[in-house]
């Protein structure tokens, strides 16, 4: 199984680019991040004419993401993570494709530090770990594959503060 993650940031932008890139790469999944498209302007049957099945949990603007397969129609298992009701963003999409568990998710990332919006990227990243760990108890392979969003050094934050 040939497994594939794109930021695609707007994909009805990009849509051109992702097909060009699906008939050159031909991956059997595909993990969409950043849709930036609401739910019903997803171009699904575009989608399909390339011959990929897709489901989607999409966001008017920011986020949302999206699983694409070839094999056939997804079994969506999960939309969203548990713990936070509040929690509206689309970022964690979940399904069953051809004997693998597969997450797609799109991690806040947090700038700017200290505030609230890095407040919300550890809270998500908690509720992040404890679906991991319970995926791990199962007797399934499970991919956890997205745009982690990660920033290790200040170098890679957005307007980093300096002091000497």
């Amino acid at each position: 199984m040939k497994i594939a993650t794109y930021n695609i940031n707007g994909i009805n932008g990009r849509l051109p680019v992702l097909l060009q890139w699906l008939k050159i790469a031909s991956p059997d999944v595909v993990c969409l991040q950043e849709l930036k498209s609401p739910d019903e302007k997803f171009p699904q049957q575009t989608l399909l004419e390339a011959g990929y099945h897709s489901i989607w949990h999409g966001e008017k603007s920011w986020n949302g993401v999206a699983i694409l397969s070839r094999y056939g129609e997804i079994k969506e298992t999960r939309r969203g993570l548990d713990g936070d009701p509040e929690d509206l963003h689309s970022r964690y999409i979940e399904a069953f494709i051809n004997g693998v568990v597969i997450g797609c998710l799109y991690l806040p990332n947090g700038n700017p530090y200290p505030g609230p919006k890095f407040d919300y990227k550890l809270k998500w990243i908690k509720r992040f770990s404890k679906h991991a760990k319970k995926l791990q108890s199962f007797d399934l392979p499970v991919a956890l594959i997205g745009d982690y969003n990660i920033i290790p050094t200040d170098l890679d934050t957005y307007k980093p503060v300096y002091t000497s």
